[in-house]
Parts: C-alpha cells; structure tokens; sequence
C-alpha cells in the first residue's frame, strides 16, 4: 500500500496512485436474431485461422484448450523445458535477479543506479541535441522506477512466500523512497520546461514525445516542486493527510446500527437456513450490512420490516462521515494550494471531460436518455406491487425499499421461462472460453495466443499458465501470466496487471548494458538491458528492439477436477472477457515510449476496450467460435443466452440511474466544498447527498439516510467515477456503429482492423477524442469539449 500521496512527474500514474478498482458490473449485450442461425460451431479439428496463420496455428488451438481444462495435459506440457534447467531458477517473469528472495534487492539497487546516472545527465543538460532527446530520457526513468515499482507491488500482493513478499517491499520502499527524493527536485521540471519552449526542440519531439512531455509538466504542476520551500512542505504534508484519512474511511466503513433485533417471523420470505442461523429463543439479530441485509431487502414480504432494515442499510456511522469531510477538505486544501478551483478541476485536467462542468454536462444528458427507462421498470415494479395481497403500503406508490424487493422478483419470474444458468455454464469451460478468445482476437487483430512451457521459478504458483502473443505480421509482440484459479489465500477480485510496458529499447542502452559489471549473469546485452524479460524486434519501427508489454490476469475461478474442467458462469464468462479487454489494450498499446503504453492513457478512456469486449461475450457469432457442451461437444443454441440476458436487462436503468446519482455525487462533493450554504443541522455531505438523490433518482432518499459514509470509490476515484459510464456509453456506440453496422457482424475484420488502428494501437499517446471521434468518423466527438461529453451522454448506455 502506498503510504505517501505526493505524485511524482516523471513517472506513471500507476505507480503513484493507487487506485481502488471499480466493482465491476456484467454488462452483455442480447444476441441478434441475425446472427442466431449461424452460431453452430465446427468441430475443433475443422477450426481454420485466416489465411496469414502460421502451419502450427490449429496445434497451438487445441493445446490451449488442453492446458486450462485438463491439470494433467498442463502438468505434462510445463514439465518439458523444466529438465533443461537441472530445477535451478530462472527469476520470477524470467527477471534474472529474481532467482532468490535477495535478488530483489539487487534488481532495485541496479536500476537505482541507472536512475542516478540519468538524473544527473539530465541536470547537465544545455545544448539543443541535449534537450532533444529530454523526454526520452525522463520516460526510461520512469520506466525503471516502474519496473521495480509495479513487479515488486504485484508479487508481494500474489506471492505465497512470506520472505519473498517482504523482499518485495523493500524493493518496492527503497524505489518510492527515491522518488520523494526526486520530489524535492526541481531542476527536472525547470530542464523540461526549457526544452518545450525551445522552437527548435519541440518541433522535433514526435506526437508522443509531445503527449508525454506534457503529461510530465502536468504532473509537475500538481505536485507543487514550483513552489517555495514551505507551501510546497505544506503539499506533502496535505497530500499524506488525504492518504492517511482517506485509507481510514475506506477501513472504517460501518453503520451506525450494526443490528436489528426482531422476532423471527417479521423475516418471512427470506431463506429459512439464514433466518435460523440469525435467530435465538424467537429473537433474530439481523446485520445491517453485508449479505444478510441485501437478502432480507429481496425476499422479506413484511414492507415494515424492510423499511427498517433499509433505514439501517443506508445510514453510516457519524464517525466516518467525520473522515469523509475531513478529507473533502484536505482535498479541496490540496487543490487552492496547487492554483486549482477545486479538486476535481485539478484532478480532470488530465482526463478527457477536463472540468466538473463537462462531466456534469455528460450526466445530465445520460439521465435524459435513461429517465423512459427507468419509467418503464418503475411501472412493471409497481404492477407487481398492487397485485401483491402482501402490500400493506400505499398501493399508489412505490418506496425505496420495495425496489429491491419486487426487482428480485421481477427477474425471478423472468428467469424462471428462461433456461437455468447451470445449463448455460456446462458449455463455457475454462479452457473454451480462452480458445475462443483467442480465435475471437485472431479474426479481428490478426493476435493469438500460442502456450507457453513455464521454467522452475518463472511464476508464483504451479497454477499460473504463460501465454506468449503472437501477431501473424509482427511476430511475438506480448506475454500473459494467466493466474485463473482460486486457493487459499488468494485476493477474490479479478484484475489486470501490467508489470513491464512496451517500450523502444535503443542502442544507446545495450552498449550501457554490456559495460556494466551486472550484466555478466546474462546471455547477451540486450537481454540484459531488459532484466531477462521478453524483448523483441518491432517490425513497424524499423526493427527496433522492444520490450514487450508483459501482462498478469487474476480472477479466482473454481479448480478443475480430474473428472471435469472448471466451468463459468455466464457472469465469470463477461468478467473474464472484460479483463481480456485490458490485456487487449496492452497488447496492442505498443507505443516507443513506456508512458503512453497500453493501458497508460486518461482513467475516463481507460475502460473502453474492456467493456467494448463485454459485448462480445454474449454476441452470437462470437460464440459460435467456441460455445460447447464440455461432455458431449454439442453447440450451445445462442437463444438461451440471449434470454438471460434479456431478462437481466430488464431492470438496467434503475442500474444507470444509481451510476448517475453516485457520479453526480462524486463531482459536487469534490467541486464546490464545502457546500454553501450548509445546513447547522446536518452534516455537509449528507446534505449533498439528499440533493442529489432528489434530482436525479426516481425514489428519493427517505430523511435520515447518510449512505455517503459507504461510498469508498470516493477516496480511491476521487471526481473521477463518471468513468465506467462514459466510456460504458462510447462501447456501446462503437459496438453497434462498428462491429455490428457490417454484414459480417462482431467478426468483421475490417471492424477489428479500424478499432485498432483508431484506438487500441495509441494506448494514451494520442488524445482520446481523436481515438473516440476517429473510430466512429464523428467530427464533433473528435474535437472533444462540453459539446462532446454532451453527445456520449446522448448515446445513453443500453448494451
């Protein structure tokens, strides 16, 4: 965890803050009846690539399948290089220093130098030539920070050896300790400065040398190294109160009513078994938060007794409401400090809304497109409720919390015509799922992934599968460590993680490398420039050595047995297609410079190819590529997953309409703080919060509620959780404008080829409006402004 707040300028955002992931949200789009009579799939042995697909290509198809569905063909298939080591480590990732738990500090003690030696070149600076070449430089010392940084905060979060983790952490503290260090630097900010207002040295800088080096002045203005000596103290001391209080608010999230005691029979709905575990001598006592609650919301007929439990639900302790508004105001502190009108305008200068105002404008016009939606679902739920001889409320209306209630059983009744999801689960093994992601991305990318024996300490756990990328033109261009499934110990949330961006690697380096004492350990110089990770040629950059992007995937899917491969829910399918997406992005983000890599782009376009893919899960023809039944091969008819999800859209934009009411609610409480006027009765921020709820919810909070206190995404995303919706409305647009227009669907080449051409090859080294706007051939959208947030949130989110 990082303890420090005080972002540095010279390196990545992912580095510096470290952010809580959004709770993700299945969003799949319904099958097409045009694409339904062609879903049956091949048998395996018939799958055909596209023409360009090396002769080994249908091998590697099947053998993908094998490894993740069958322990034994995996134990087989990893066990063949294994013998060319004689057991001996080869380093974590095939890191060379990494071959023991001290090894990392040998790997942070050698890339410190590196750091030191550009630092004080960089210092020196004072011809045209030298500052020519300023962002490059300043990029590779992000990079290298990175490299420890991000590879030592991952294996200590992953790794099951405790001497491991705590080698890690020292690795990971001695580098963010040198970036404090460089913190109270300024000679790096006034060098850079200088050489973008020198003419003929900015005229040079490539568009990503432009993009990068202005992202670095940025960050600089954020971290206050212009300040005098006392104001800027006084940021870092800001800076670690907002850390410090807001890591406190997120811990500390509790009710102020922890429990209701009731007679048992006021739970009548609710499963039995729970009721019983919760109940003694005729006395339940029902926690107010966590799965008891939310069941007792769904299922309990009693609307009285529901009421009290929701008031409970939705009203936080007074003492967390005290950390909240303590950290609004740090924030907004930290921001008039920094010559900002508020936080959040500090925080979106950098993204592509750039001000609340613009991100209000989206949400606005998102709650127009949604409101028929949630109309329409209101009166469904309130049919339900007047034939309910339960309803003892006003018939008339409805509350907030009957929402839960009659939803649940809305959808039940939905589900119930529907074909169960234990049947739809049989035919999405493990092993299907990411063959057919790899035949998905080879019809629209020209990727595959080919298996990868792993070496004796390459991965963390025997569990961990390698994946190299192939592109059928450019060749190996990425590695993945898939780490699917579940055990003891192991974080439950599903993740993607970039532990070594794509970056050119010049000659410059390799002659370092070969004359440094610590390369001696490696089979050559470029090998050791890069630490023995996977680097290779890029043939659309005149051969030039790369890095290639390196990827772990986590999810915490069920062990296969020996009897049956694991298999998912159609809920773990869109999950696994969603960090898929990420992976995507850096896959084909494979920029010359480590700061625009992938997935190092604006957080609110950070999401769009990963929820673009969420679309692809459920789309017909996608899966005729690899939908069977584990035992008995047949296809899976799409009509069944077009019913599921046509029965969980049903109640979608009551969905949209909470996303709206929490995005609005991030942006007011961080752009206009504290609120004027504020009532003495209340907290401020409690205040806010019925405001909004007033606005922009159909079913007002009821007095009393301060649900606020359990928003944490407000410290982790602070002004920044309109992002999944915004980019949630571009992946719509792009999916029905792009990958569905074309008379071959969501496997158009021609789709894939524009998608990545326009977005995916950028990562963050060209502005996303011109990604957004280029795709979808929208000059308004391209040009970006109030305009344009305004029209994605036109667009509504309806996949």
């Amino acid at each position: 965890m990082i303890t420090r707040a005080s972002p540095s300028p010279w390196t990545c955002a992912n580095c510096l803050r470290q952010q809580v992931r959004l709770a993700r949200r299945c969003l799949v789009t319904s099958a097409t009846s045009r694409g339904a009579a062609a879903a049956a799939l091949k048998p395996e042995e018939d799958y055909a690539p596209i023409i360009r697909s090396a002769p080994s290509t249908s091998h590697d198809d099947r053998n993908l399948r094998q490894i993740f569905d069958s322990p034994s063909f995996w134990k087989d298939f990893s066990a063949r290089t294994r013998h060319q080591q004689d057991g001996r480590s080869v380093g974590l990732f095939q890191n060379k220093y990494l071959t023991k738990p001290s090894g990392f500090q040998d790997f942070a003690s050698v890339t410190l130098r590196k750091c030191q030696r550009i630092v004080d070149a960089v210092l020196q600076y004072s011809t045209v030539d030298d500052y020519k070449r300023i962002v490059r430089d300043l990029d590779r010392l992000s990079d290298l920070l990175c490299r420890v940084i991000d590879l030592s905060d991952f294996v200590r979060s992953v790794h099951p050896d405790r001497e491991v983790q705590d080698a890690a952490t020292q690795a990971y503290s001695m580098m963010f300790e040198y970036m404090n260090v460089l913190n109270t630097t300024p000679g790096l900010e006034i060098q850079l400065k200088k050489a973008a207002s020198m003419p003929e040295v900015s005229r040079g800088w490539s568009e990503e040398e432009r993009t990068v080096a202005n992202i670095l002045m940025k960050d600089f203005a954020k971290s206050a190294i212009h300040l005098p000596e006392a104001e800027r103290q006084a940021f870092v001391d800001l800076s670690n109160e907002v850390a410090q209080v807001g890591t406190e608010f997120v811990d500390n999230m509790a009710p102020e009513t922890p429990y209701l005691r009731m007679q048992g029979h006021k739970l009548k709905g609710m499963d039995p078994m729970v009721v019983r575990r919760l109940t003694k001598w005729g006395t339940s006592n029902v926690p107010t938060t966590g799965m008891p609650a939310a069941l007792a919301l769904r299922t309990v007929d009693d609307a009285d007794t529901r009421k009290e439990i929701y008031m409970a639900n939705r009203t936080s302790a007074q003492d967390n409401l005290h950390r909240l508004e303590q950290m609004l105001a740090r924030r907004a502190d930290l921001a008039k400090l920094s010559g900002y009108e508020s936080f959040a305008h500090m925080a979106l200068e950098d993204k592509m809304a750039k001000t609340p105002e613009a991100v209000l404008s989206f949400l606005n016009a998102l709650s127009q497109d949604n409101k028929p939606r949630v109309a329409d679902e209101m009166r469904d739920l309130l049919d339900l409720k007047l034939a309910d001889a339960h309803s003892s409320a006003l018939p008339q209306t409805l509350e907030p919390w009957d929402r839960d209630y009659y939803t649940s059983r809305l959808v039940s009744t939905l589900r119930s015509r529907a074909r169960t999801q234990d049947t739809l689960s049989a035919y999405f093994s493990l092993g299907t799922v990411m063959q057919g992601l790899s035949r998905l991305f080879h019809r629209l990318y020209n990727l595959r992934f080919v298996p990868h024996e792993t070496l004796p300490g390459e991965t963390w756990n025997p569990d961990v599968r390698r994946l190299d990328v192939i592109d059928d033109t450019e060749g190996h261009i990425a590695v993945i460590y898939c780490d699917l499934f579940g055990r003891e110990g192991k974080s439950p949330n599903p993740a993607h993680f970039t532990l070594r961006c794509s970056r050119r690697i010049t000659a410059e380096e390799i002659a370092e490398a070969a004359s440094l004492p610590s390369s001696s350990g490696f089979p050559d110089a470029l090998n050791a420039a890069n630490d023995g990770l996977a680097a290779a040629p890029n043939r659309n950059d005149n051969n030039a050595p790369y890095q290639l992007p390196t990827i772990a995937l986590i999810c915490d899917f069920p062990s296969s047995l020996s009897s049956r491969p694991t298999l998912l829910s159609h809920r773990d399918l869109t999950t696994l297609f969603h960090e898929m997406g990420h992976a995507l992005h850096s896959i084909c983000g494979r920029t010359a410079l480590q700061n625009v890599s992938g997935t190092r782009c604006a957080t609110d376009f950070a999401e769009l190819p990963s929820v673009l893919m969420e679309s692809f899960a459920s789309d017909p023809e996608v899966l005729g590529l690899y939908a069977r039944h584990w035992e008995t091969d047949a296809p899976l008819d799409p009509a069944r997953v077009r019913e599921r999800v046509e029965a969980e859209r049903r109640c979608a934009g009551a969905e949209v309409e909470g996303q709206v009411c929490m995005g609005v609610l991030d942006q007011r409480l961080h752009s206009s703080w504290p609120p004027v006027p504020a009532s003495s009765s209340t907290m401020a921020s409690t205040q806010v919060y019925h405001d909004v709820w007033r606005q922009y919810s159909t079913l007002p909070e009821p007095h009393g509620t301060s649900w606020q206190g359990f928003f944490g995404h407000l410290y982790g995303y602070g002004a920044t959780y309109y992002s999944y919706l915004f980019d949630r409305a571009i992946a719509g647009k792009v999916w029905s404008d792009v990958f569905q227009r074309s008379g071959r669907g969501a496997l158009d080449p021609a789709a894939g080829a524009k998608f990545r051409k326009e977005v995916l090859r950028w990562g963050g080294g060209r502005d996303g409006w011109r990604c957004v706007g280029g795709v979808l051939g929208d000059g308004v959208v391209r040009e970006g402004g109030r305009e344009a947030m305004e029209r994605v949130g036109g667009w509504g989110v309806h996949q």
